[in-house]
């Protein structure tokens, strides 16, 4: 996993609106998670989630079981900052997601908007991929957004992974049924485009 310095200084240094990942709404992340989990009692883990608004969003939703995890105790001091008392009832994670410690089958959906493609090792993937199958219910769904084929190289000048959607699915395996994939071309707060790649699956195996 990249170095947690690097991403404490990123949140200390910069406004949360002012980095290149920044999304006012996340539209596609949510229409995704209604579609996976309508129930609104569902368990939910956005991982990387540090200071993104899509918390907000999910309490606003009516998804009072939700867990952030980031690397970053500055990012997710932005969001217990900006939540305010409703981030009372969220559960907040200061921990690398190769070897955070979880409770078997203890969520519902596994949410990840860019954390993914920083592993650019196959042990870091394969750590990552068990934590999904330890900690994700039989049956539960796994939204993962990485960047797409045409997508930068690097961020936050950090090399990154870029996936096909079929590529990206196989980093999982049999374990996960591919049940949709979109892509999306993020706009930067600088002026800039980002081809993103969006897989949803769901997870198959106990």
């Amino acid at each position: 996993m990249q170095s947690k310095d690097h991403w404490e200084k990123v949140y200390t240094t910069k406004e949360a609106d002012n980095v290149s990942w920044f999304q006012a709404h996340a539209e596609l992340s949510m229409r995704l998670i209604r579609e996976s989990c309508p129930r609104r009692d569902a368990a939910i883990i956005d991982v990387g989630g540090g200071a993104s608004t899509l918390v907000d969003e999910l309490l606003d939703d009516g998804y009072p079981n939700v867990t952030v995890l980031d690397l970053s105790s500055a990012a997710l001091a932005e969001s217990r900052r900006r939540l305010g008392v409703r981030g009372e009832t969220v559960r907040w994670m200061e921990a690398d997601i190769t070897c955070a410690e979880f409770e078997p089958h203890s969520f519902d959906l596994w949410h990840d908007r860019a954390v993914f493609h920083f592993l650019t090792t196959k042990k870091d993937r394969i750590a990552y991929v068990r934590q999904v199958l330890q900690a994700v219910k039989p049956g539960g769904h796994v939204i993962m957004a990485t960047f797409g084929s045409d997508g930068p190289s690097q961020c936050s000048g950090l090399p990154v992974m870029r996936y096909a959607p079929d590529e990206l699915h196989a980093e999982f395996g049999d374990a996960f049924t591919l049940l949709a994939h979109e892509e999306q071309l993020h706009h930067t707060p600088f002026g800039t485009d980002q081809q993103f790649v969006y897989c949803m699956c769901r997870k198959m195996v106990a």
